[in-house]
């Protein structure tokens, strides 16, 4: 991995076992109702100061602020569990070098993160209309919709990256990154902000498919690329300030801890890691099928 782990966690199959116990936890336990329709709806309609779900996006301007909006209104969805896979390297010591280290990532986790839903923003305004992501139609019972079947195959694929950079900090397997990292050492960030930028392909929250839809229906590759843009940093920059809030609030307290055993820092990123990648691909694959009576899975009681 990056410069910052330097030493390899102690315990380490301990440390896989139970990360992948609370990923699976929360994939079972997690109500999209609650997230998506009581924190995320209440948050984008105050915001906008109507229905953000039932009122159509009217002009450029209004789909600019709607994108920031929603982008924010998603931030409290459980994808962002995968930015503190970047509160490893936030060791400092000085107010400045704190700030410094906590910021620094966050950019090169924005440099990966931009370019990717960007390019997305571009491809939904040429041909957005002919994409699964694009229907509206219901799915038959029992049957995966094209649409289903891009968020399935889109968070499948980011969630297994995750699992796997869980597994290389933790020292469990080799690095596929280390010869990139070696003479990139930022590499680590750059490639978790292209996983964030990637959620765009498959999310199915409907503030993003309304968005979805009216770049696509607009047939303008550059107001896709600034509107997915501004949706991507509007879903991280809650997280961003929730990490420097910590980071400060804790007054190096937390970076001395991370300092003290260099293994604590690689045990923290594997964890991120871990958890944010088995949630993902047990939540929109496992979980989805077993919705659909492919596979069992567990139902939450508050989720019947």
């Amino acid at each position: 991995m990056s410069e910052v782990i330097g030493a390899l966690p102690r315990r380490r199959g301990l440390l896989v076992l139970i990360s992948a116990a609370l990923g699976l936890f929360l994939s079972y336990a997690w109500s999209a109702k609650l997230v998506d329709d009581e924190i995320g709806f209440t948050t984008a309609n105050t915001l906008l100061g109507h229905n953000a779900d039932k009122t159509p996006i009217a002009g450029t301007a209004a789909g600019v602020l709607f994108a920031f909006v929603s982008g924010l209104a998603g931030s409290f969805t459980a994808c962002n569990i995968a930015v503190f896979g970047a509160v490893g390297s936030l060791v400092g010591r000085s107010r400045r070098e704190r700030f410094l280290q906590t910021v620094k990532p966050l950019g090169w986790l924005a440099a990966g993160m931009i370019p990717v839903s960007a390019a997305y923003g571009v491809l939904v305004g040429l041909i957005g209309t002919r994409m699964p992501q694009f229907s509206t139609a219901a799915g038959k019972a029992g049957a995966i919709s094209p649409r289903s079947a891009q968020s399935m195959i889109a968070f499948g694929l980011i969630g297994l990256a995750m699992i796997v950079m869980g597994l290389a900090a933790a020292g469990v397997i080799p690095d596929p990154l280390g010869p990139l990292t070696r003479r990139l050492p930022n590499a680590q960030p750059v490639v978790l902000g292209a996983l964030v930028g990637g959620f765009l392909i498959g999310r199915p929250y409907p503030l993003f498919r309304d968005l979805f839809r009216h770049a696509a229906t607009t047939h303008n590759p550059l107001f896709g690329a600034v509107a997915f843009t501004l949706q991507s940093i509007g879903n991280i920059l809650v997280m961003s300030l929730l990490v420097l809030a910590v980071t400060y609030a804790t007054g190096g307290r937390l970076q001395r801890r991370l300092a003290a055993e260099p293994g604590r820092a690689a045990a923290l990123t594997a964890t991120a890691f871990l958890v944010a990648g088995v949630f993902t691909l047990a939540y929109w694959d496992v979980k989805a099928l077993g919705q659909l009576g492919y596979l069992w899975f567990p139902t939450a009681p508050w989720n019947s």
